[in-house]
């Protein structure tokens, strides 16, 4: 029981699971976790904190990352639906500054796993959504960095059209941040 489907994405490290569901007429179960199956996977990490948010259409949270205490982070939606991107900014890495989006939600139950150095963010597809994550280290709200959802140089592929004419929400700090580029060189 609690086997789980493993895909590697196209930037290393990243990786897509799905969780077997097992559903009768009573409803479903999954093992949303199961650390002796994910170490298997090669995801052999101590999760410290779990943390929920919960958001309505259009709400795009993020580029987040950690400065001095980085996460890695397995993410989960539990209800509705999110379009969930993580950005590459390992230093030296052949894919830094690529992106990959995968889109979460109740009904495909998969999850995403984030190592440490990516940053992270989502969009709310669906009229609601609530999202889990667990993080490999405490939240530091003093080193929280971040990088515009929009920069240019990055130019992820958000799916704005799926807001079906939903306004586009985003804090004062996300629309703070600089893009990579200036992140770096300041």
């Amino acid at each position: 029981m609690g086997k789980i489907i493993v895909e590697e994405c196209k930037i290393e490290g990243l990786k897509v699971i799905t969780p077997t569901v097992f559903g009768d007429k009573r409803g479903f179960f999954l093992e949303t976790y199961n650390y002796n199956d994910y170490k298997k996977a090669g995801i052999d990490q101590v999760f410290v904190q779990d943390n929920q948010s919960a958001s309505r259409r259009g709400v795009l949270r993020g580029l987040h990352y950690q400065k001095k205490y980085p996460q890695d982070k397995l993410v989960r939606c539990i209800r509705g639906e999110v379009f969930d991107v993580a950005v590459d900014i390992r230093s030296g890495s052949k894919t830094f500054g690529q992106w990959f989006g995968v889109r979460l939600s109740e009904e495909n139950k998969k999850q995403f796993f984030i190592p440490k150095c990516f940053a992270h963010g989502f969009l709310v597809l669906s009229e609601y959504a609530e999202f889990e994550y667990k993080c490999t280290d405490f939240y530091h709200p003093e080193d929280e960095g971040g990088i515009q959802y929009d920069d240019s140089d990055i130019k992820i592929d958000w799916p704005f059209d799926a807001l079906e004419g939903a306004q586009l929400i985003i804090s004062d700090k996300d629309t703070g941040w600089l893009s990579l580029r200036e992140t770096i060189y300041t």
